[in-house]
């Protein structure tokens, strides 16, 4: 084993330090000790004995060329390289971070959520845009639909929801109907409180629900299954082999969530509107029969339609945020799960404002 030896010695007055052998971190130490005796204005280090270096024997040059103004000769290209390396990496470290007042932090956070809410809205509209064009390809070949995939969508987005659906909008009914009662109560008029659990639940109760449950049951397993696919790089194989992620993944789902949110929401609404019913019959000695008339009689049926024109629209919106999120992952499988959890806040976020925009615009066209 060659061991690190230099030698110095003085030409035309700068001290010329000789190493030789193997400059690494087993040999260093002692060098090390032996280097701070030398004392010389001129330094001159000659590498062209140095058979090997590592980066501890690159870090002890460039202490010499940092502190003392050492010339470097003799190194081959990759010592040469590894000594760059080494002085790129000699940077202070910050024990603390540097003060920023309160003003400039919270503005910069501001910036920074609205750069990233501009970007993800033009990435939505791009996704949305790629799935246009693969709902095109599918309609001009349809061969190239995968009934079986829907199907399977339908069981989990639909199926697999009854009953927590159903029994979240059951309990609300009777929330609803119950605190309706206890104000009009008040007045005498506790038998309004039908219409209040009718309206409510046909209009808005049922399909918010469900597009809430929705997102957070569904939303969320598309963006984690596509994020771990992405992961995986099982996406970037099928586009290898020829297959559209967008046509074999994304269509899929999208469609069975916008197929099966009416179908939810009306059965939100319904177990709703039983929720409230019950309450009625035992608390307001409100029967049955009379219930189920004083909803026909209060329900317009314009308040179906405003309910089964949002459903699918919410389901849409609700899948392209969890496939595009989940699409999105890259990375690590931290991310997956940052994906997932953005992929519910945006789908929910961007529920409520839809339904927001749909209230208004009922209104204005007359469905009160």
């Amino acid at each position: 084993m060659s061991v690190t030896e230099f030698s110095p010695n003085v030409e035309d007055g700068s001290c010329v330090l000789r190493f030789t052998g193997n400059l690494t971190i087993l040999r260093v130490r002692k060098l090390s000790e032996q280097l701070k005796e030398i004392e010389a204005d001129e330094i001159v280090v000659d590498l062209s004995g140095v058979e090997r270096m590592d980066t501890v024997g690159a870090w002890l040059v460039h202490k010499l060329e940092r502190d003392r103004g050492a010339k470097i000769v003799g190194a081959t290209r990759e010592q040469q390289l590894l000594i760059e390396h080494v002085t790129a990496a000699d940077q202070p470290v910050k024990l603390k971070r540097e003060y920023v007042s309160p003003f400039v932090r919270v503005v910069g956070q501001v910036g920074a959520s609205t750069q990233n809410i501009l970007s993800t809205m033009v990435g939505m509209l791009g996704f949305f845009g790629a799935l246009i064009i693969s709902t095109g390809h599918i309609f001009r070949h349809p061969r190239r639909f995968r009934l079986n995939a829907v199907v399977a969508q339908f069981e989990v987005v639909g199926v697999h929801a009854l009953f927590i659906v159903g029994l979240m909008c059951f309990l609300v009914g009777i929330v609803i109907a119950q605190q309706g009662a206890v104000q009009l109560r008040q007045f005498g008029a506790e038998v309004y409180t039908i219409n209040l659990v009718g309206r409510s639940a046909i209009k808005e109760l049922g399909v918010l629900m469900t597009a809430i449950m929705v997102a957070g049951r569904s939303g969320s397993a598309f963006a984690a299954q596509l994020g771990s696919m992405k992961l995986n790089e099982e996406i970037d194989a099928m586009r290898t082999i020829g297959v559209s992620p967008m046509e074999a993944l994304v269509f899929p789902r999208v469609l069975a969530t916008v197929l099966m949110m009416p179908l939810l929401g009306f059965y939100a609404a319904v177990m709703a509107m039983v929720g409230g019913g019950i309450f009625c019959w035992l608390s307001l000695d409100i029967p049955p029969v009379t219930f189920i008339q004083r909803i026909q009689e209060v329900v317009p049926m314009t308040d179906l339609y405003q309910a089964l024109i949002k459903a699918p629209v919410f389901g849409m919106i609700i899948a392209m945020a969890g496939c595009y999120q989940g699409m999105q992952v890259k990375g690590n499988a931290e991310e997956v799960g940052q994906r997932t959890t953005t992929a519910v806040v945006q789908g929910i976020f961007l529920v409520v404002v839809l339904d927001a925009f749909f209230a208004v615009f009922f209104t204005e066209i007359g469905w009160l």
